[in-house]
């Protein structure tokens, strides 16, 4: 997808055509040395952004059972769960078919073995699957449209008591995530809150 004919290639495209410059990140998450590769035409290639950290940092994970990751990117969000605990059962979702490939690479460089990678929209690739925990730093750019599909379509794949958790900036669609959760769970509270962003959590009743 291209923005106003300049080239612009967004992250959220499903077959990036620019041709891929790649990097290393090496950061500290959950107290733990992480190294992801990166690559252009996915997000935030040259560090992990402050509200993917800040959504890592704070994040509310069960004992056990299924985690979803959706929109995850090279897959920090979901590799670090992973490796938070290996009695959990990770799925990491996206549509850009180069973050899938750069996931999957990922994962076996950090050495997690409990994740499941798969492409494709919102929750088509995980139909039947429930979950007990949904984390998502999701694409506001691609409009709200698709961060409201990815909101309502949530609860038909969450276990009862399951958590949902998302990042955003507070200047940047806040207030409205905050109302769209609210009228697709009936409850939302803000988990944490820095530089900017805050991490909203809704809970399935």
């Amino acid at each position: 997808m291209t923005s106003k004919g300049i080239g612009f290639e967004h992250y959220f495209a499903a077959k990036p055509k620019s041709k891929p410059k790649y990097g290393l990140i090496r950061t500290h998450l959950r107290g733990r040395l992480f190294e992801f590769v990166t690559a252009s035409g996915v997000f935030s290639k040259d560090h992990v952004d402050l509200g993917t950290r800040l959504l890592i940092e704070s994040m509310v994970l069960p004992e056990e059972g299924n985690v979803l990751d959706i929109g995850c990117g090279y897959g920090a969000v979901g590799i670090v769960t992973a490796a938070s605990n290996s009695r959990l059962n990770v799925f990491m979702i996206d549509v850009n078919i180069r973050a899938v490939r750069l996931a999957r690479q990922n994962a076996e460089i950090n050495n997690t073995r409990n994740v499941v990678i798969r492409r494709g929209n919102l929750y088509e690739s995980v139909a039947g699957l429930i979950f007990d925990c949904v984390l998502s730093n999701p694409p506001v750019s691609a409009g709200m449209v698709t961060v409201k599909a990815m909101i309502d379509g949530a609860p038909a794949h969450m276990r009862k008591g399951a958590l949902f958790q998302m990042v955003v900036k507070s200047k940047v669609g806040g207030e409205r995530l905050c109302k769209m959760l609210d009228g697709a769970f009936g409850n939302v509270e803000v988990l944490a809150r820095e530089s900017g962003y805050r991490v909203l959590i809704s809970k399935k009743r």
